[in-house]
């Protein structure tokens, strides 16, 4: 039992299941986690210790009713949890107390699973390195000088360090793979709409979603199948039941390869990681093919999306941070023109995309460009001595990939010769979101890389 926080949620469900392990052992064991490591990394930012020990008895005093049944998942400070703050990484939020749960919360509670808390984002999710003037930053537990990534990256630390078998993130550029990447965890951003999004401010806006993240492919299939489902409240919400394939294995596919998805700059160690995925799709009988793809359409049509969403959401608070007001000046500036441009250079896009996943099953690439980068910086200024222009240009690997309307999943791929982690990206055609979690599955259980922990 001393290694019960690291147990697979499948595993520690079908213990629970059978009475092996009771919920509040499972309970107990992340909460011990909780208090040896979260001093060290900053991971878990609200506790509710004496909810989920409630929970985890009044679980263990009725027969299990439902797949998650007594398994303890974190949810991210971004969503809404009834009775548990919920700051969003902002101080204008700082004590809130939500007094109903978010959609994705109430679907994992249906299923059994125990919320233990909270983890760190930055405010509203905004960027890829985790810290806020609320809670401070998150640290990569492989190397606690680094950035854990963001905005889940709160998320992706407790996974790592087995706080919790699973949690729930967010993805508009790279929210959800790119801690997954830097913190040697899976992680999956659905096809939009497939785990719905209710909202009275921005209903149809598709560029943010909602996913799994977890240890494993598996865990993080067992989590999509409780989250996943029709809502009428969402007006793009995916009607189709989604369900594992029946199939295993990447024998007979086709996989395109691009080691920089159209002349991105990536980091030499990134690339060498990353550059042995193909070798290992082959290896299982995959039909592996690089090939040049030109995402160029996705810069200028994300960009404008993205600040335009910024400033409908966030443009009527004050005492924004640095980021967050940057974006919302942004999205003001955004004009009808603007909007048209960018909807017809997404509309090529998906077009060209949909024309290539008619030839290929998946696409391999880099999830993150760099590696965890010290977490003292705010965000990587350059890449191979090309410098970036702002702070979102670093994520631009992750970011096109958002506009394809594609499921897209990073998993561990290796680690450069300092030990850090690196994920590969694995993205399928809109909708195929069982077909990029079969190949990230043969492609873990080739590799092995998941089970490397850190040493904390």
């Amino acid at each position: 039992m001393s290694e019960l926080h690291y147990l697979s949620a499948t595993e520690l469900a079908g213990l629970i299941r059978t009475r092996q392990v009771s919920a509040v052992e499972a309970v107990r064991a992340c909460l011990d986690r909780i208090d040896q490591v979260n001093p060290h990394v900053n991971a878990v930012v609200t506790l509710a210790a004496e909810q989920a020990l409630d929970a985890a008895k009044a679980a263990d005093a009725r027969e299990p009713d439902g797949p998650l049944h007594g398994v303890p998942v974190a949810h991210k400070d971004l969503v809404d949890t009834a009775g548990i703050r919920t700051t969003y990484g902002s101080p204008v939020y700082a004590d809130h107390v939500p007094d109903r749960d978010e959609l994705i919360v109430e679907r994992l509670r249906a299923a059994g699973a125990i919320s233990i808390g909270k983890t760190n984002t930055p405010e509203f999710g905004t960027g890829s390195h985790t810290v806020n003037e609320v809670f401070g930053a998150t640290r990569n537990p492989y190397d606690l000088s680094r950035s854990a990534g963001g905005s889940s990256g709160g998320a992706a630390v407790a996974l790592a360090t087995g706080m919790v078998p699973l949690a729930d993130g967010s993805d508009m550029g790279g929210s959800l793979r790119n801690p997954a990447s830097f913190c040697n965890v899976v992680g999956l951003r659905p096809t939009p709409g497939r785990v719905p999004v209710v909202s009275d401010v921005n209903a149809w806006y598709t560029l943010s979603v909602l996913g799994p993240m977890a240890r494993t492919v598996e865990d993080v299939t067992l989590m999509l199948g409780a989250i996943a489902g029709f809502d009428r409240r969402s007006p793009y919400a995916i009607k189709e039941f989604f369900a594992p394939e029946p199939e295993e294995g990447v024998r007979g596919m086709r996989v395109a390869w691009s080691p920089d998805l159209g002349g991105l700059p990536v980091d030499p160690r990134t690339a060498a990681v990353t550059a042995t995925a193909p070798a290992v799709f082959e290896r299982l009988g995959a039909r592996v093919e690089q090939v040049e793809l030109d995402l160029s359409d996705a810069e200028d049509a994300f960009r404008t999306y993205r600040a335009w969403n910024y400033a409908l959401s966030f443009g009527d608070l004050d005492r924004l941070g640095p980021n967050t007001a940057w974006n919302v000046e942004q999205g003001r500036r955004v004009t009808g023109a603007d909007l048209a441009r960018a909807e017809r250079a997404r509309s090529r896009l998906y077009q060209r995309m949909a024309a290539f996943f008619d030839v290929y099953d998946v696409l391999i690439a880099p999830v993150s460009q760099v590696p965890p980068f010290p977490v003292e910086h705010p965000y990587v200024g350059e890449i191979n001595g090309q410098e970036l222009p702002d702070y979102l240009a670093w994520m631009r690997s992750a970011y096109w990939i958002s506009v394809l309307h594609a499921p897209a999943a990073s998993v561990p791929a290796g680690f450069t010769p300092e030990g850090l982690p690196v994920g590969v990206q694995i993205v399928g055609a809109p909708f195929a979101d069982a077909r990029v979690l079969r190949v990230a599955r043969a492609f873990e259980q080739a590799t092995g890389h998941g089970l490397r922990r850190p040493l904390l």
